[in-house]
């Protein structure tokens, strides 16, 4: 198989690290990559989005599937365009990927199918009056969202009334995400421990991948301000198998019923992102893709051919029998230019990759780098992602493994929480 990978962050480079061990792949492309990706596959300069572009390429270059990585494209429709033309494709629809494209469409979604979620009132940017009147019948802590897609970052957590207003300020007034801030989401704050879960689909047939904890919070202890993903790791022990059998029967079968029963049956992967709350599971957000930085830790986790595991979910024949976990676990932590989320620089020399080795177990899946002359350099607010992958590890020791490889890199002002994965040794020491 040819295969096109569409993005250029460290979700695509751990896809391409995945794809190139399928025997059936014949040549891997990326667009657009990054330095990491253009050592396993050839990058090519398209955009995600660039719709037109990517499908003169698919059809130049005999394309046999097409894996989309990145939201954009997906909310713009170029999974549509590209089954339009034949081509075969992994990821929703436009219409599907509304789940993640507005957060009004898919609070509205779970309302009607009945899926656990918190309580929530949507405005237009011409109702903020009354949003900040809703705001006053809230008990603090609440939460306020962008409708739209904002590069993770679209979610504000507010600690008083005071700190709501000026999200809503700042989402509509001052436009701090664009357009994503015509509609916004005001909803209540779920008290527990998040858990991510990846879930294969075909519209019809499902598997859940490991479950994952991303670390969203910019500083140790979950302070700061929230990211786009500052580490994970998998399997997340807080998601026990009892916990998981209620957000198959909660949550994952009410989702994809409910997506068919509107005619908008949903392929690709479904991100879904729990909060673990006392009264059970509910869901927090949905994503229509990988998530990022999960998927550096869950993907490792498969023990398979995903190139036919992608396939056979575009062909609609998905058989989840025959999609394997490894025993294993695995943990991601991000090195992040100073300043992220806020103004940071780029064009900062990377030192030390060379002193990482896979058969130590461990994988730096780059995501804000590109190549200039002999140099790798940063270009992005999130740079790597250092992931280690323990087989016969406990979770403890992958932490260990994971911070040891940190190490032995450096950049000019590079960042990283001290604490990805800690919180889930409190589960392990108590066995």
């Amino acid at each position: 198989m040819n295969i096109l990978v569409i993005g250029s962050g460290g979700r695509e480079h751990a896809l391409v690290w995945k794809l190139c061990q399928s025997p059936q792949v014949k040549s891997i492309f990326c667009a657009p990559g990054n330095a990491g990706i253009e050592h396993l596959a050839k990058c090519v300069p398209l955009k995600p989005t660039d719709i037109k572009g990517l499908l003169k390429f698919a059809k130049e270059e005999k394309i046999d599937l097409t894996v989309v990585g990145s939201e954009q494209p997906l909310v713009e429709g170029l999974v549509d365009a590209f089954e339009e033309r034949g081509f075969k494709i992994f990821g929703p629809s436009k219409a599907a990927a509304q789940l993640e494209g507005s957060k009004v469409f898919s609070k509205k979604f779970m309302l009607r199918h009945y899926i656990p979620t918190a309580k929530y009132r949507s405005f237009a940017a011409a109702e903020i009056n009354e949003a900040k009147k809703y705001i006053n019948t809230i008990e603090p802590p609440l939460v306020v969202k962008a409708d739209g897609l904002a590069a993770g970052k679209g979610v504000l957590i507010c600690k008083n009334r005071q700190e709501a207003v000026v999200a809503l300020n700042d989402i509509v007034i001052n436009k701090a995400f664009g357009s994503a801030g015509n509609q916004i989401v005001v909803e209540e704050f779920l008290t527990g421990e998040e858990a991510s879960l990846l879930v294969l689909t075909d519209g019809e047939r499902f598997v859940t991948l490991a479950s994952a904890q991303d670390h969203k919070c910019i500083l140790d202890g979950d302070l700061g301000k929230n990211t786009g993903g500052m580490g994970a790791y998998a399997p997340a022990p807080i998601v026990t198998n009892e916990l998981l059998q209620r957000v198959i029967h909660e949550v994952i079968h009410p989702t994809l019923d409910g997506m068919k029963q509107e005619g908008i049956p949903y392929r690709g992967c479904l991100y879904i992102g729990l909060m673990m709350t006392p009264d059970g599971p509910r869901v927090l957000e949905y994503n229509c893709r990988f998530g990022d930085p999960e998927t550096q830790v869950v993907v490792p986790l498969i023990d398979g051919d995903l190139a036919e595991i992608f396939l056979a979910i575009a062909e609609r024949r998905l058989d989840s029998s025959k999609v394997k976990l490894h025993s294993a676990t695995a943990v991601c932590v991000v090195m992040a230019s100073h300043g992220y989320p806020d103004e940071y620089q780029i064009g900062k020399q990377i030192f030390g990759l060379e002193n990482i080795k896979a058969e130590d177990g461990v994988m730096v899946f780059h995501a804000g780098t590109k190549t200039e002359g002999s140099a790798i350099v940063t270009s992005g607010g999130r740079v790597l992602g250092v992931t280690a992958i323990g087989f016969n590890n406990e979770l403890e020791q992958t932490i260990h493994n994971a911070y040891r490889a940190v190490e032995k890199i450096t950049f000019d002002g590079a960042y990283y929480r001290s604490d990805i994965g800690k919180k889930a040794l409190k589960y392990l020491h108590t066995k």
